[in-house]
């Protein structure tokens, strides 16, 4: 893979993507291997322009902010296929509303404690269950993401072989800005927005443009473009740039890893730049309350 002539993305997703809040895209590439350059934002506020992006041609990488897979425990558990392309589909015909009652029935027959099903790299990354609906529901995420991710020919490691030239990986904004600050850093409550929250997004930009953070690569761009990361309430657009820095440092890890582990669930995937195994697992008491933290 030529890294000059690969291109970067960094997608923050919604499940409902509109005008008011829609699929936020940076856009970058690396400069040799410590420099990230952030060329630039799209937003999709539809489906027809989130799957125009994904059939442009490659070579390119991009993070994608949503769960690619769900946990196999829960999929054994409900009885649904288990393999990554047969539970895609199934998941698609059951539709919204099944699936999200699917998932309420499990959740509920689960003892109290234990409600969701966690994926391996959910432990790793201390992520939300992809089994969640609410407060993120990245269950719906997981719904209308990947299997657009399958339709649309990509490869994803671990998990899938398609086009070599358009790699997709799933990111996760929160542990990259986590490892920087834990301090709540964004909102789509505007009751919720304040001077701290900016504060910690300005701490966020200038520790991601110094390469002070675990991925060490240093953040560059046009002044405007990085005073938006900073102003943008909802965290939409540093988001965007969280998962692209996770997409730069796994393109530099190489194929055809990218630096996932050797052996990945082929049901559940990983998540990029989360701690390999084997690692220190969390009790569920712990790993509930780092969650309660995540911004």
């Amino acid at each position: 893979m030529n890294l000059a002539t690969t291109a970067l993305l960094g997608v923050d997703f919604t499940s409902a993507p509109r005008k008011r809040k829609p699929i936020t895209v940076a856009h970058g590439h690396v400069v040799g291997k410590t420099l990230l350059q952030l060329d630039g934002f799209e937003h999709f506020p539809d489906w027809t322009g989130f799957e125009a992006l994904l059939a442009r041609p490659g070579p390119w990488v991009g993070g994608f902010d949503f769960p690619f897979g769900l946990p196999r425990e829960a999929v054994s558990d409900l009885g649904w296929p288990e393999t990554w392309p047969a539970l895609l589909g199934h998941c698609q015909a059951l539709g919204r509303a099944a699936f999200r009652q699917a998932l309420d029935r499990y959740r509920e027959s689960r003892p109290a404690g234990r409600r969701y099903a966690h994926r391996a790299t959910d432990m790793a990354a201390v992520s939300h269950s992809s089994l969640k609906l609410v407060n993120p529901p990245v269950g719906l995420m997981f719904l209308e993401g990947a299997p657009r991710l399958f339709a649309a020919g990509l490869s994803m490691p671990g998990l899938h072989a398609g086009d070599p030239r358009r790699i997709a990986l799933e990111a996760y904004p929160g542990l990259l800005a986590r490892s920087i600050s834990r301090a709540p850093y964004k909102s789509d409550d505007p009751r919720k927005h304040s001077p701290a929250r900016e504060a910690t997004r300005h701490l966020i930009v200038e520790a991601l443009a110094a390469g002070s953070h675990p991925l060490r690569l240093q953040l560059r761009g046009q002044d405007a473009l990085l005073r938006q990361l900073v102003g943008n309430a909802s965290g939409d657009l540093l988001d965007a740039v969280l998962a692209l820095t996770e997409a730069a440092a796994s393109m530099l890890a190489g194929p055809p890893s990218f630096g996932l582990p050797a052996e990945i669930d082929p049901l559940e995937g990983w998540i990029a730049c989360a701690p390999l195994p084997p690692f220190s697992p969390l009790s569920a008491a712990t790993a509930a309350a780092c969650r309660q933290a995540l911004p």
